[in-house]
């Protein structure tokens, strides 16, 4: 668990490189703050940054298999959890396998030995990984079927650095921090291609894929995708499997050595977490700490929006606390924390790039800093729910979803603060046109749309039911779960979101639609299968999205900024600006405030963000 880093190079011995291969596992000691590993012999150095969850002092990593001569037969490095490491350990153990330490690490890599290249596909949860097979002098990277934990690489004349994030990569002299233009093209567009880096040549292992990397060269291989069903089962039978999968899932989740805590927005994903883990614990004989988030004067003074948020969190946190026994805590943040510039760059350092996002991400920070002060360095949250239930209103609103482009950006496109792109309506025009944000968006639709399985006699609509359905696990997924991942392990706190597991997600993937929402309600299947569990008003509230501050002494805050960035022509991001954009930005009377302030200032926030990256990262762009 925690921080991955390595550098295979086939024509020379890495062991004097070894000061190097520490300074790209130090780049992510915020991964992994409670042990540093290495390993290093000829070819391949592989070293980790541990996050003790599991498993004593003898799970120490990189996990390492000798001969009976004493000589080393393969080592991994892994980050994340495997899931089903307790069954996977008893049945190689029935096979042979003799076990020193009590690490998931171990049990990946005996599963290896045991069936090579095709156990990734016995492995459940959430993980990246690095083998080096000493017999083949070949190095295997895996990452999960979903992408919950990052893997990035960059390839060199002679093998390949790889780490969990690129900031492990830019420790590396051979990796410089040039951005070209489908570098920005990726800042801007939302809607990130799988696979893609901001940095150029630096990539990312694809979800459910493995990357083999040879002296002869790379080759990939695809281990998982969503499977494509016909569905048979009753609406009383999808609910009790839903209701069986997520139990199980959360069972498997809970296992650590460590206390494992719950995010509870009082919202029906968390909700519905929360009650199944707590159902657990008290089986075991042992509570639960919950935890949410919330901001000064933020419920009493509450708007709502249309789409976005139609209720504050505080009060249904504390009723679906309440209800099903917790011990909650509120973390409770004021303006001035949230804005701090400190914290704003901490947030760009944690996603190696700039966010439009601005008090999102900094709140959301805050929060996993304030659960690793409260000791909890495990936590349960409602990740990936809206992509498997439909839970977004864009999935099933006809003038987003059937959309000729991806139903989110549709939405966007309804907004000028966001057209083209949320966060860049305050780039040079003409920069904007040579990069065309829109058709680069526009064009990964497309070819996402070959990707999608089909079940013969689909009718139209659950033809496109299931595009908008595998759009949103593939492409609007992987980068809410990239953020989560990146905030949480920026304090060293693992975020584990069982709505990922495997048989949970293909399960419900192939449920029909109107299974789903029945009555038009979203998440109806969900919200069915937890309905012993749950108040009614917790059970039936509408979805609400991750809150945002609304207030207008927050956006002063973020119009103050801006003002001194744009009036600075020596600013790292200036050459970037629109001069007519900014103006009117600054000439508007009032700061933004209310519901859909954050969008409003999402443009204002990227320009910030992008000032302090191109002048932290040292970034040389080239478009």
């Amino acid at each position: 668990m925690s921080g991955i880093a390595g550098w295979v190079d086939f024509e020379r011995d890495l062991t004097p490189e070894a000061p190097t291969v520490r300074a790209m596992a130090a780049a992510l000691a915020h991964r992994g703050p409670d042990g540093f590993g290495e390993w290093i012999e000829g070819h391949a150095a592989l070293a980790h940054r541990r996050l003790a969850l599991l498993g004593s002092e003898h799970a120490g990593q990189p996990a390492v298999v000798e001969s009976e001569a004493g000589s080393p037969v393969a080592v991994l490095t892994l980050d994340g959890s495997v899931t089903n490491g307790v069954e996977l350990r008893r049945e190689l153990a029935a096979k042979g396998h003799r076990f020193t330490g009590d690490g998931d690490a171990e049990v990946a890599l005996h599963a290896y030995l045991e069936w090579g290249t095709a156990f990734p596909e016995r492995l459940e949860g959430l993980f990246a990984l690095a083998v080096w097979d000493v017999r083949r002098q070949e190095l295997l990277l895996v990452r999960d079927r979903l992408g919950v934990k990052p893997l990035c690489y960059f390839l060199t004349p002679s093998g390949v650095l790889f780490g969990s994030e690129p900031k492990a990569l830019l420790a590396h002299p051979a990796v410089r921090p040039v951005v070209d233009a489908d570098g920005l093209r990726e800042l801007f567009a939302h809607s990130r291609k799988p696979g893609t880096g901001v940095f150029r040549g630096t990539r990312e292992v694809l979800p459910g894929h493995t990357m083999t990397v040879r002296a002869p060269g790379t080759g990939h291989r695809r281990y998982w995708s969503l499977p494509a069903r016909r569905h048979t089962d009753s609406l009383e039978t999808t609910v009790a499997t839903v209701r069986r999968l997520l139990s199980e899932a959360v069972a498997t989740h809970l296992r650590a050595d460590v206390p494992v805590g719950a995010m509870l927005s009082g919202g029906i994903d968390s909700s519905a977490l929360t009650a199944l883990a707590a159902h657990r614990r008290r089986a075991e004989g042992a509570g639960l700490r919950s935890f949410s988030v919330n901001f000064t004067g933020y419920a009493e003074n509450f708007k709502p929006h249309p789409t976005m948020r139609a209720t504050p969190d505080a009060p249904y946190a504390a009723l679906a606390a309440e209800h099903i026994g917790t011990e909650h805590t509120e973390i409770l943040l004021d303006t001035a924390a949230l804005a701090d510039p400190r914290t704003h760059a901490v947030a760009l350092r944690s996603q190696d790039a700039p966010s439009p996002l601005g008090d999102m991400d900094v709140s959301l920070l805050l929060f996993f800093e304030a659960l690793r002060r409260a000791g909890i360095t495990a936590v349960l949250s409602g990740e990936t729910a809206d992509e498997v239930f439909n839970g977004y209103f864009w999935a099933y609103d006809p003038a987003h979803s059937n959309s000729t482009t991806f139903p989110w950006v549709s939405f966007e496109r309804g907004h000028d603060a966001a057209a083209g792109g949320l966060g860049c309506s305050l780039v040079d025009r003409t920069l904007r046109k040579e990069l065309d944000f829109m058709e680069y968006a526009d064009q990964h639709y497309r070819d996402a749309l070959t990707e999608v399985p089909r079940v013969a006699g689909e009718s139209s609509a659950e033809r496109r039911a299931r595009e908008v359905t595998y759009l949103a696990l593939t492409r609007w997924a992987p980068t809410h779960l990239d953020r989560a991942d990146r905030m949480s392990m920026a304090h060293g706190v693992q975020l584990r979101p069982p709505f990922c597991d495997r048989a949970l997600v293909e399960y419900v993937y192939n449920v029909p639609a109107d299974l789903k929402r029945v009555n038009g309600q979203e998440k109806s299947l969900l919200r069915a299968a937890v309905s012993d569990l749950l108040p009614e008003r917790v059970l039936n509230r509408p979805k609400s999205a991750y809150p945002t501050v609304q207030e207008a002494a927050y956006g002063e805050f973020v119009r103050h900024r801006f003002e001194g960035v744009a009036a600075d022509g020596t600013a790292p991001v200036a050459p970037l600006l629109d001069a007519e954009a900014t103006r009117a930005a600054l000439g508007t009377a009032v700061a933004p405030s209310g519901a859909f302030a954050w969008v409003e200032r999402a443009s204002m926030e990227m320009v910030l963000q992008l000032n302090t990256w191109l002048s932290e990262y040292g970034v040389e762009l080239r478009v």
